[in-house]
């Protein structure tokens, strides 16, 4: 007999008891998705993911005593490596973008489509950044955003490709097979992308490529 292929180990962590229930409702009707526990605020919901080490944590922002946001701070600090989703009913920047900064892989909306909610979880558990342009404009500062925009001039048709893939979220390995190339060529072309870009890593790299239009 085959074994049962592992699901993608979920916490939830919002304040609101209705709004987990919902969310685990839901979640445990999907094969590929296990909801492995529960917390009511941010201290809680460090706690429980490192005791319960998920795979994804579904994270409030706005939550009493210890935030979403501190939570996730305290999250990286510690070198958790769950991939923070973030659920929120706030759109405004000033709340999303200090949640990606602190670490998060990516927001959805509470009144978010079940099933795109579904597939945000499988798209951060697979390394993906789940941004919307304008947010990733603001997580640029102002002097990022105006000299990106003659620095991205340098790159060369190769280097585009690539960059393009890292904002895919693609590996080094990923970028290679998509691209037919060796790994060792791609992680030189990442470094002459960090270079000419002046950024210091592949999620400033990503975003500065969501900012300026190099997708795939």
């Amino acid at each position: 007999m085959a074994e049962r292929r592992r699901g993608i180990r979920v916490l939830l962590v919002d304040d609101h008891q209705v709004v987990r229930r919902g969310l685990r409702t839901f979640l445990e009707v999907q094969d590929d998705i296990e909801v492995v526990g529960e917390a009511a605020d941010g201290a809680e919901g460090v706690a429980r993911a490192e005791e319960l080490r998920p795979d994804v944590v579904l994270m409030d922002v706005k939550m009493p005593g210890t935030d979403g946001i501190e939570a996730l701070r305290k999250l990286r600090a510690l070198e958790n490596p769950a991939r923070v989703l973030v659920v929120t009913s706030f759109t405004e920047q000033r709340t999303v973008v200090p949640a990606l900064r602190a670490g998060a892989s990516g927001y959805v909306y509470k009144d978010v489509d079940p099933d795109a909610l579904a597939g945000a979880i499988r798209s951060v558990h697979a390394g993906h950044v789940l941004l919307q342009p304008e947010v990733a404009g603001a997580l640029l500062s102002p002097e990022e955003a105006v000299g990106g925009q003659g620095r991205g001039g340098s790159l060369t048709d190769r280097e585009r490709e690539v960059l393009a893939l890292i904002a895919d979220g693609r590996s080094n390995r990923e970028i290679a097979r998509a691209l037919v190339l060796s790994e060792k060529t791609v992680k030189t072309h990442v470094s002459n992308i960090l270079m000419k870009l002046d950024l210091a890593d592949r999620t400033q790299a990503a975003l500065w490529a969501v900012r300026h239009g190099v997708t795939g």
